[in-house]
């Protein structure tokens, strides 16, 4: 068949047919032919990601892209992940979480190096992977939500008699609310417990009474799996181990592995910078005050162009920072009445007002009790001093531009002075800001006279003869011939 086919293609197409037929049939029946040995082996890989610093949007990004990468990656053995941090956002660690326990890849999390720390935020995601290890002289814990405070040792209320049913409940709302936010991260981090097969009462203690341990008392209490004080020695101590995964357990092979080092890109690094509080609010003032320039002169462009990147991009952080609508709305706030005091003579009580509402908007625009993820009181200063100086200056055009005459049509004529070519009393004619004039006076004037402009009708000048007793005129004005 395949002869009686190349010779119909020789026939017909000459060479290249045969030649196209050549280059097609080693790809026929090459899964029956093809030895197992024929496709080049692939080596086993380990994505190795590194975290200093809180946890926010841009590690979250970082480390999730991280790991869906080593599942796409051929042979991926193991997602290693350095860790060193004081905390983090909630709402960026939960999203974390969610894509460890769904990799289809082991992921190891390493406290590195010494003298580093996996404290709040750092101890839930210690818990989520599924191997949990630590380097010489570190710590983790103390992962009570920063916003309640130490909660545990105080004891329940007792339930009230039907007598004491009707009086008002002892405790708040706010004290509601911290309860239900303990109990919540309670429930998380024994759920991670026991997924793991972790020390759950130190997971619980570790969110109620805010526990901390060594590496060494961690060890030993089963919260982590092994010590290592290098990368490279946990990946020795893993090779041949098994680890418990959704479709069965799954032996490393980690002695040969090429470890793919994915350290944070421009991307994170960018989302890192967007995503810092004081970035994000001097970006978005900048925004605004760039917007008002425009719109104060238009045409200028420049300020304009700056002024709408500068707010998208703030726009796009705030949006993965936890705003507080409040602290927004005091801002703009006291933006307007900021704007306002240029326009409106309140002596004072507007910009004042404006400055108040600009600085308490600052204050409570970021809500967070992460020390990261809070804007810095002396740049809250920096930025309150600089936007009254914008103001007062702005304040200052406005009345020096109420001020200044006219310098353009009939306004800026009146004053001015022209010299007489014929004609007057009556109607005649003058020579006015380099061009001849139609001008009218009541008084008998000479050619060649010097003559003030009083004002204008239609195109006729209205003049006045110049005494010797007016002021002299300027260079500027001497030069009206």
């Amino acid at each position: 068949m395949i002869g009686w086919l190349a010779n119909a293609l020789f026939r017909r197409c000459g060479c290249v047919g045969l030649l196209a037929l050549l280059w097609i049939l080693p790809g026929l029946g090459a899964d029956h032919v093809r030895p197992e040995s024929y496709s080049p082996a692939v080596a086993p890989t380990i994505t190795l990601l590194s975290v200093k610093g809180a946890i926010g949007p841009g590690v979250s990004d970082y480390l999730i892209r991280g790991i869906e990468s080593a599942a796409a990656t051929p042979d991926s053995q193991l997602v290693l992940i350095t860790l060193d941090t004081p905390g983090g956002l909630v709402s960026s660690l939960r999203d974390i979480n969610q894509a460890i326990l769904g990799s289809r890849v082991p992921v190891a999390c390493l406290v590195y190096p010494s003298g580093a720390r996996a404290a709040s935020a750092g101890t839930y995601i210690l818990y989520a992977c599924h191997i949990a290890a630590m380097a010489s002289a570190t710590s983790l814990g103390a992962a009570t939500p920063v916003q309640l405070g130490p909660m545990g040792n105080e004891p329940p209320e007792p339930k009230p008699s039907e007598n004491e049913a009707e009086k008002p409940v002892g405790d708040s709302n706010s004290q509601k609310l911290e309860r239900k936010q303990l109990n919540d991260a309670i429930a998380y981090i024994r759920a991670l417990a026991e997924l793991r097969q972790r020390n759950v009462e130190w997971a619980e203690k570790a969110v109620r009474d805010a526990a901390t341990l060594t590496a060494s008392e961690a060890l030993e209490a089963n919260v982590i799996d092994y010590i290592a004080d290098t990368p490279q020695q946990l990946l020795a101590i893993l090779d041949g181990k098994s680890v418990a995964m959704p479709g069965g357990a799954r032996i490393l092979n980690t002695e040969n592995a090429i470890v793919l080092d994915r350290s944070p890109d421009w991307r994170a690094r960018f989302i890192n910078l967007l995503t810092n509080p004081n970035i994000a609010y001097i970006l978005m003032l900048l925004g605004i005050y760039g917007l008002l320039l425009e719109f104060y002169s238009p045409g200028a462009m420049l300020p304009g162009v700056i002024g709408g990147i500068c707010l998208l991009l703030a726009l796009y952080a705030f949006q993965l920072l936890p705003i507080s609508y409040a602290g927004g709305g005091l801002l703009l706030l006291g933006i307007i009445l900021l704007l306002a005091e240029a326009m409106l003579p309140s002596f004072g009580i507007l910009g004042f007002g404006g400055l108040a509402a600009f600085v308490l908007g600052s204050v409570f625009l970021v809500d967070s009790e992460v020390e990261a993820f809070r804007i810095a009181w002396p740049v809250i200063a920096l930025v309150s001093v600089v936007s009254l100086l914008f103001f007062l200056l702005l304040i200052s055009f406005v009345f020096k531009t109420r001020k200044l005459s006219g310098v353009a049509g009939a306004e800026g004529m009146v004053g001015e002075y022209a010299r007489v070519i014929e004609g007057f009393p009556g109607r005649g004619r003058v020579h006015f800001m380099g061009e001849d004039w139609q001008g009218d006076s009541e008084q008998a004037l000479s050619p060649g006279q010097r003559v003030r402009v009083l004002g204008l009708k239609g195109l006729v000048l209205k003049l006045a003869e110049v005494k010797s007793g007016d002021i002299e005129p300027t260079e500027n004005q001497r030069r009206g011939d």
